[in-house]
């Protein structure tokens, strides 16, 4: 499992009428995590055949990130099949290593020239071992 990481510190812009990190932040996040993923680890060419969409999120909140806090967001692909794969995010206050939040989400992988699904070939599962 190749994971990925980033960090980020909780403004004033991702908190909601209750002072917590928006629940659209959070998905704002799990989102740009798993491109910057994707981009950091496949190379170009395949970039430009293929292009990922989701199908579903599940996502678990735990517990609310505040203003200040240091946010750790770790990614990996759990498994794929086919035309799908189930990316994993959690997000961690970086200082406590306390879970904020978990999600699964399943992505569907779309020839980008004609946006049909098509099969994740090995060199694209081998880029996430």
């Amino acid at each position: 499992m190749n994971s990925y990481q980033k960090e980020c510190i909780v403004t004033q812009d991702d908190l909601d009428d209750l002072e917590h990190v928006n629940n659209v932040r959070y998905v704002q996040w799990i989102q740009d995590i798993s491109k910057a993923h994707w981009q950091a680890m496949a190379p170009k060419d395949i970039q430009e055949e293929v292009v990922w969409v989701v199908m579903t999120h599940h996502i678990e909140y735990k517990t609310a990130a505040i203003l200040n806090d240091e946010i750790l967001l770790t990614t990996y692909i759990k498994n794929s099949k086919g035309a799908k794969c189930t990316r994993v995010v959690e997000i961690r206050n970086n200082r406590t290593k306390t879970l904020l939040v978990r999600s699964s989400t399943e992505w569907c992988l779309l020839n980008k020239a004609n946006f049909r699904p098509m099969r994740i070939s090995e060199r694209i599962e081998n880029i996430f071992l």
